[in-house]
């Protein structure tokens, strides 16, 4: 569906075309990973083409399930800032961000399938929900919104390298990337505490954090986000999925 993924194995080194833009390539042992953007089109194309032929596969999504969230209160930097400095250190931070979702790791991590980054939860945000901030419709929440108290340990849901690691940031106060391979990259916002350095790989289960309310944030939650290749997914679509 919107903001899901397909999983696929073929033969290794094809390369996969979406709507024929190139989307990267199988991995060596033939498995890929394709997402499907929060406002994908119904229906698309995946061709994938090889050294002894191509194939096309039409994939037809169904319409995803979205909200509305209202959300008052926010500070006014956190909505609509002004201050040229602020806007200055946003962009800087953006272009910092942007660095580590383009990450796209050698690795097959996502083929196990995810575990959720808490062991317990309520959950305060589902993904893909229009917004409402202090009254003014802002983008949709790409994320899904975890609450939990304060320090409580936030783990790797997958294998993965770890594509970004930093604190202070003014929307995300803690942030944490990781790249589970072929552009398939995770991001947990709002820590209280890294326990993880950009360039080193986690397993799945190692904590990498802790739960905090530190950014643009009401209070102590995690907000976990997933991106493939710019396109905005539903990371809970991962868990409990295993590969053939």
């Amino acid at each position: 569906m919107q903001g899901g993924v397909a999983v696929g194995e073929t033969a290794p080194g094809a390369a996969l075309y979406l709507d024929d833009a190139a989307v990267g390539a199988a991995g060596p042992d033939g498995w890929f990973i394709i997402g499907f953007d929060r406002d994908a089109p119904s229906t698309q194309v995946l061709r994938v083409v090889a050294e002894g032929g191509e194939t096309a596969r039409p994939v037809t999504l169904q319409p995803g399930d979205f909200d509305i969230q209202r959300i008052n209160g926010l500070p006014a930097n956190q909505v609509s800032p002004t201050d040229p400095d602020l806007l200055a250190r946003i962009r800087a931070e953006a272009e910092r961000k942007q660095a580590g979702f383009a990450s796209q790791a050698a690795r097959t991590d996502f083929r196990g399938g995810f575990i959720p980054p808490l062991a317990s939860y309520r959950l305060s945000g589902r993904f893909g929900g229009q917004r409402i901030l202090n009254g003014v419709p802002a983008r949709p929440h790409y994320g899904v919104d975890m609450a939990a108290p304060r320090g409580t340990p936030i783990l790797a849901p997958a294998g993965a390298l770890v594509s970004f690691a930093e604190t202070g940031l003014h929307y995300e106060g803690g942030l944490v990337m990781l790249d589970h391979g072929q552009g398939l990259v995770t991001a947990y916002l709002h820590m209280s505490r890294l326990d993880v350095t950009a360039g080193q790989s986690v397993v799945q289960g190692q904590v990498i954090g802790a739960v905090g309310a530190e950014g643009r944030a009401t209070g102590p939650h995690l907000c976990w986000r997933m991106k493939w290749r710019d396109r905005n997914l539903n990371p809970m679509s991962l868990v409990g999925f295993s590969a053939a």
